[in-house]
């Protein structure tokens, strides 16, 4: 019988590429956000600060989320109490969405002076 004074390293080798291009395949569907909204387009977009936001979004149907988290006009005003006015705000609405209901959230910012808006779009 045959010593063997090595360690065979193809299976190995084999089971690694396998791993990684499951890893790369599905790396490939994670996308920003886990709403499905889908943006307006514009031809110029703004770079977004990494300090800390409020996101709001609103879908194609007007249901108003904060943060991924689904809540009233009455439940975001209360939220919106409690930010100081230099707090970044995010929004992201479905270009399906009433304009009133953009409206109705711009308001509420304004009336709280929270007047440091980015609206999200998409390059077209």
């Amino acid at each position: 019988m045959k010593r063997m004074d090595q360690i065979n390293v193809i299976p190995f080798i084999d089971i690694m590429l396998v791993l990684l291009a499951i890893v790369l395949t599905t790396a490939t569907f994670i996308s920003e956000g886990r709403l499905e909204i889908r943006l307006p387009e514009s031809k110029e977009q703004a770079q977004q600060d990494a300090e800390r936001r409020l996101e709001i979004a609103i879908d194609a149907d007007g249901n108003l989320y904060v943060d991924a988290e689904p809540l009233s006009l009455e439940q975001l005003t209360s939220q919106l109490d409690g930010l100081s006015s230099d707090t970044p705000v995010v929004l992201r609405v479905d270009a399906a969405t009433r304009f009133d209901r953009f409206v109705a959230i711009i308001d509420e910012l304004k009336a709280r002076q929270l007047e440091r808006l980015s609206i999200l779009t998409q390059r077209s």
